[in-house]
């Protein structure tokens, strides 16, 4: 009986040695174990080879079951010694490393203290140069009234010249309440150390303490637009082409923040006053103090009620739930302030009360500037319509739904087109 090379496994079955005919048992090169019995005939052959986990008579090629079992001792005390050794070493390195990082952080602490002690603050920098905290101390003789530029609802700006004629524009943090001044402080590092756009303002650096907060920004020279539409000499220099190009600055940066982010970024507070303007009349947006990150490109819910009076969306001061739509209604009140030069106030009103209010485009144009000219006729008109679209006020409302527009006569503005696309 030939059963050599089937994979057989486990004991020989005892019904073998009662096959009284049975002349060789060819059970070579399987997985067979346990210990063998010679019960066979004497006349039987019996032939074993190449199993490993049997036992038995030597004659047939086997280890003796006893010795069989001492190996396994002496295997298994072997592996208990060298598990020891290794859990030992393992436990060294452990405690080596531990201690290694004990007396790390216990110097840097010194460290610490001895550097506040020295300077009083903690300063932690992200300069493109190396910019030491004692000079704008200096720069700002100790935020003194004189260089403070602005005022905003998370802290005042001052207007810091170094050495080398480089000058920035140093946010200082106000101390009302420390939470929310912690979290305004931390959302705009984020934000702002991560977003990296030519117009968004950029962030240099900044100064965190328990008693001193502050950022350092590159200054915009002009300042806010929300400022230059209030003083009637720089809103002259405002002429309609320079205003429409501001408007597409600021749609950018939002388009930037919402759409170029795997989790879009909110502003939440877009209004003429956190937009700044160069010597170009280049548009900048800062002020991220109440950016919040959207995940998975959804709406989600604020507990705390923010942004600015006349620029929050309905459903933000409403139902307290943001996504970047919120975004975009600040955006169309800011492009109607642009086009009337203050805010639109009343003109609102029947995008809430859902009536008509009939009111001639040339109404309420700036009439500080000059009038446009027929081809700055067509760029209003579309500003305008664009203003109306991102106040709809409901966030899924079609961009070209007029249910909720108010009537404006887009007639003429030079008596040259019958009738405004």
């Amino acid at each position: 009986m030939d059963l050599s090379r089937n994979n057989l496994s486990g004991a020989i079955p005892i019904t073998f040695a009662n096959l009284q005919q049975l002349c060789i048992l060819n059970l070579s090169f399987n997985s067979l174990s346990g210990r063998f019995e010679d019960s066979f005939t004497p006349n039987a052959k019996v032939l074993l080879d190449h199993n490993m986990d049997i036992c038995g008579d030597p004659k047939y090629g086997l280890t003796p079951c006893d010795a069989t079992e001492l190996d396994k001792k002496h295997h298994i005390l072997k592996t208990s010694y060298a598990l020891l050794l290794a859990f030992g070493f393992f436990c060294f390195i452990c405690l080596a490393t531990g201690c290694v990082t004990v007396i790390y952080r216990r110097r840097k602490i010194a460290k610490d203290n001895s550097k506040n002690k020295s300077q009083d603050m903690v300063s932690i920098w992200n300069f493109d140069a190396k910019i030491a905290f004692q000079d704008i101390i200096d720069a700002t003789e100790c935020f003194d009234e004189k260089y403070c530029i602005g005022i905003g609802g998370y802290g005042s700006v001052f207007r810091a010249e170094l050495e080398g004629g480089n000058v920035y524009a140093i946010k200082l943090l106000h101390s009302v309440d420390d939470s929310i001044d912690e979290k305004g402080f931390h959302a705009e590092i984020q934000v702002l150390t991560k977003v990296r756009h030519r117009c968004i303002v950029k962030l240099h650096g900044y100064c965190s303490h328990s008693k001193c907060k502050f950022l350092i920004y590159d200054l915009i020279e002009k300042g806010s637009l929300a400022s230059n539409l209030q003083e009637e000499q720089l809103a002259k220099e405002l002429d309609w082409s320079k205003r429409a190009t501001i408007l597409k600055d600021v749609a950018q940066a939002l388009s930037y923040l919402h759409y170029d982010w795997d989790v879009p970024i909110i502003h939440r507070d877009i209004k003429s006053s956190n937009i700044l303007l160069d010597l170009d009349f280049k548009a900048y947006v800062s002020d991220f103090g109440m950016a919040k990150n959207l995940k998975h490109t959804c709406s989600s819910w604020s507990t705390i009620f923010v942004g600015t009076c006349g620029y929050i969306a309905p459903e933000l001061s409403s139902a307290m739930m943001f996504t970047e739509k919120c975004d975009v209604y600040s955006f169309g009140v800011v492009a109607m302030e642009v086009v009337m030069c203050k805010h639109p106030g009343d003109l609102l009103l029947p995008f809430f009360c859902r009536t008509e209010q009939h009111t001639k485009l040339m109404d309420i144009l700036d009439k500080r500037i000059a009038a446009p000219t027929s081809d700055e006729e067509k760029d209003i008109i579309l500003l305008v319509l664009v203003a109306f679209a991102c106040l709809q006020i409901f966030p899924k409302s079609p961009a070209n739904n007029a249910a909720g527009i108010p009537n404006i006569h887009k007639q003429k503005l030079h008596n040259r087109h019958p009738e405004a696309p």
